[in-house]
């Protein structure tokens, strides 16, 4: 492998697609992530031809469920030696309320649980490189949580579409300052990011009449905290076009973050060998 290794999650479609296909034109090894294994397949060959023959390797799961989670992570962690960049992208919106088999619902469990799963599982293959970086697709939907309905979660039987949406994304911002905290001993960095309104099948799910920018424009901010070096050693930010801004004053709650975090810790079944260490005196060597 020359290039860095690069997992970007829901890149079938959209930003993720977006992302893959210029990071594979940067030269990176790429692996793309889908939950239906033909479309994972048109798109991995596709990219191939539009990057020139660099062909991304490819992961099935449906990130609804824990359980398909923890066996792409299973997966990744024996095919590969290293893990460099983790860009947790993929994300739904739910019109009406559904619940997955643990009965968590789907926006909550897409968008929050499954990227806090899977970057912890992976932590090991991320401590392996010299410079990781984990970087997750957050929104400014999140500035619209002004208060958690904590008896709520995580199956929202109290269910609003745009709600659940903003409190799955204002947990991605608390997950990544929590993480930053945790692994700056260890030197991995974790930033997060609104990509602006974009024109995905999200936004037209959403809100059909809404316009935006294409999702190559907002590809740009996750590719730049992926790869860039102007961003190198930068870590527990929040980005907006490129730049680090700041986040709702209830986002940055370290009481609310710590709160977020435990739950999903408790949701997700995390074993204490599978947690990132809250301390650590340097990085680790696997």
């Amino acid at each position: 492998m020359t290039g860095p290794v690069i997992l970007i999650t829901g890149s079938t479609d959209g930003i993720g697609r977006a992302s893959a296909a210029t990071l594979l034109q940067e030269g990176a090894e790429v692996i793309i992530h889908g939950k239906d294994r033909r479309k994972v397949e048109t798109v991995r060959q596709v990219l191939g031809r539009e990057s020139g023959g660099s062909l991304p390797e490819a992961v099935t799961a449906d990130l609804s469920e824990m359980g398909q989670v923890r066996t792409m992570a299973a997966d990744l962690s024996s095919r590969y030696s290293r893990l460099d960049v983790l860009l947790n992208n993929a994300g739904t919106y739910q019109k009406v309320r559904r619940l997955n088999t643990e009965g968590f619902e789907v926006t909550f469990a897409v968008n929050y649980l499954a990227p806090f799963l899977l970057t912890n599982l992976l932590i090991s293959l991320l401590r392996k490189s010299p410079s990781a970086r984990i970087v997750t697709v957050a929104s400014s939907a999140h500035e619209d949580v002004g208060r958690i309905d904590w008896d709520n979660l995580p199956g929202l039987p109290r269910y609003d579409a745009w709600g659940a949406y903003a409190l799955s994304k204002f947990a991605d911002v608390t997950f990544t300052y929590v993480l930053a905290r945790q692994l700056k001993p260890e030197g991995i960095t974790a930033n997060c990011l609104h990509p602006g309104v974009t024109a995905t099948k999200l936004l037209h799910s959403a809100f059909p009449k809404m316009t935006g920018i294409t999702p190559e424009e907002a590809a740009k901010t996750p590719v730049c905290l992926a790869t860039s070096a102007h961003v190198a050693g930068v870590s527990g930010k929040y980005f907006e076009e490129l730049r680090p801004v700041q986040s709702s004053a209830m986002s940055r709650d370290r009481k609310v973050q710590e709160r977020l975090w435990t739950l999903a810790e408790n949701l997700t079944g995390l074993s204490p060998p599978e947690k990132s260490p809250r301390s650590s005196s340097g990085r680790r060597k696997d």
